[in-house]
């Protein structure tokens, strides 16, 4: 419960903490370059090379690692959900072509992959979506549909065959609610993940590029300047870890929660 209500309330600061904090995103004040922390003056967390003040600048980079984080998520759990159901209702010869096709995809390297989208395509926060959804739903897939495949031999989706229910009907209606309790685990535990790649793409330079920020733009910005203004690394840095911790604790509660039924049987 601590860490959901911690969780809730690093997305509100996020959000609203840039529209209340003295100085703007883009605001540069020359005459306050590189200065340290302090709650005396406007510059809460200090400010960076180029005068912008680091407290809204950590939360613009928090606001987009859980905007990719999230969106990325969604994308990989509503592909993983829908191909995981249809290899394990149909079976077969179409289970088997689909999972090889998992497993070549499984094979690529995803940092290369980023990189050749990268190349084509160019830099932008929409190619970082697609990239990180693109790939995280082969794992999800799998889940999906060994879920299924126990579901397939329950009487009531028997049943529905016999009555003449299609395949999507079937699928969408009697065994997508019957594997959401596993998939929203998942997700849970995905988004830290991809929050993580994210951040380590855009310390590369590969995700998030100027004038916007994330975590990993900032914490690669601080450990440029980490001699001269230490703060520059150390607070992003310390947000990323509270907020990856907070997110993981909320999951295995999650996990936790929704598997004591299971125990207590």
């Amino acid at each position: 419960m601590t860490a959901l209500a911690l969780i809730g309330a690093l997305i509100l600061l996020t959000l609203v903490g840039p529209l209340v904090s003295p100085n703007g995103f883009d605001h540069l004040d020359w005459s306050h370059v590189a200065a340290a922390p302090g709650f005396a003056q406007s510059h809460w967390f200090g400010t960076d090379r180029l005068g912008r003040d680091l407290f809204v600048r950590t939360l613009q980079g928090a606001r987009v690692s859980l905007a990719v984080g999230l969106t990325a998520t969604a994308i990989s759990v509503g592909v993983g959900v829908l191909y995981g159901s249809v290899c394990g209702y149909f079976g077969g010869r179409v289970d088997q072509i689909m999972m090889r096709i998992i497993e070549i995809l499984s094979g690529l390297p995803l940092i290369f992959f980023v990189i050749f989208l990268t190349v084509i395509v160019g830099r932008s926060v929409f190619l970082l979506f697609a990239a990180i959804g693109a790939v995280g739903w082969l794992t999800m897939a799998r889940i999906v549909r060994g879920q299924t495949l126990s579901i397939r031999q329950k009487e009531f989706i028997e049943a529905a065959i016999s009555s003449g229910a299609t395949a999507p009907r079937i699928i969408f209606k009697h065994i997508v609610p019957n594997v959401i309790g596993p998939v929203i685990v998942y997700a849970t535990l995905t988004i830290p993940q991809v929050i993580l790649f994210e951040s380590f793409l855009s310390f590369l330079g590969l995700g998030v590029q100027e004038p916007r920020a994330s975590l990993g733009t900032l914490i690669a910005e601080g450990a440029a300047e980490m001699q001269a203004a230490v703060w520059m690394l150390l607070i992003p840095g310390a947000l990323l870890t509270l907020l990856l911790l907070c997110l993981n604790i909320v999951g295995d509660g999650l996990r936790d929660a929704l598997d004591e039924p299971d125990r207590a049987g």
